[in-house]
């Protein structure tokens, strides 16, 4: 069942993908959300109705949260619940820098079990089903694993370009880290599910749509993810903010949440 739903909630992305990477080239942003970082584009909602009418079809049961539908408390009776971001990292979509994606987490009981993330652009379809020792993970169809990397220094760390071009991360570079600036949250996540990067944080609150399907990637892959207070993540929460993220390959989890409270 989880493997079927897996299988179609990727070709649903692909879906949406096609529709947001068609407005790439001309992305109207048809209002900001707030504070000017925060734009809603056309491929924003043409992405969220395609994934709204095909995941509520595939798991009827499930609730529905998405950034770009209104919130309702009737996801809260629900053991299942889509999370779901239609297109996490707009603002590199208006910028044009291909770091976005289809962001779309199946949630159990609180915990990120399915997660898909496809980036249109670049065509990398990340899909990961949490499922104890069966769990796999896999990027356009191969399986990856975070890595093995120990020690924070020589760690390729990920973080958020708009809070790097503010100095948020300047605190953190005594300790070795040197961050590299990426888009999107999922993005990021979806890296580190990857190989590509060591891990992702930021000490700054986050809505459960920009990261749950990230977190079960990455939890998929072998990783570790947690807020900033290392305490692992439950989903379809009333409110749905965390206190920051951390993902990470495993082996550098402590050590990273440990300097978060030095910056």
């Amino acid at each position: 069942m989880w493997t079927q739903w897996l299988d179609e909630t990727a070709s649903l992305a692909r879906e949406a993908g096609a529709a947001v990477r068609a407005r790439f080239t001309d992305a109207k942003v048809l209002k900001d959300k707030g504070g000017g970082e925060n734009p809603l584009t056309e491929a924003d909602l043409a992405s969220n109705e395609i994934l709204h009418n095909g995941l509520r079809a595939l798991v009827p049961e499930a609730g529905w949260l998405s950034e770009e539908t209104a919130d309702t408390p009737e996801r809260l009776g629900r053991r299942l619940c889509w999370i779901v971001d239609p297109l996490d990292g707009t603002k590199e979509f208006t910028l044009g820098i291909p770091e976005f994606v289809v962001s779309i987490a199946l949630v159990e009981d609180g915990v990120a079990r399915l997660g898909v993330l496809y980036n249109p652009i670049r065509d990398q379809l990340f899909t990961g089903l949490v499922d104890g020792p069966r769990s796999i993970a896999r990027l356009n169809g191969a399986p990856v694993r975070v890595t093995g990397h120990d020690t924070l220094a020589g760690a390729r760390v990920v973080c958020s370009r708009t809070e790097m071009q503010k100095g948020w991360f300047e605190p953190y570079r005594p300790y070795g880290l040197q961050p590299e600036p990426v888009g999107s949250v999922a993005y990021k996540f979806g890296m580190v599910a990857a190989g590509l990067a060591e891990a992702s944080f930021t000490p700054q609150p986050r809505h459960e749509w920009d990261i749950a399907g990230g977190v079960a990637l990455v939890e998929a892959a072998g990783g570790r993810t947690s807020d900033r207070h290392g305490r692992p993540f439950v989903f379809n929460a009333p409110k749905p903010l965390v206190d920051g993220v951390v993902a990470t390959n495993g082996p550098l989890h402590e050590a990273l949440r440990g300097i978060i409270g030095q910056g």
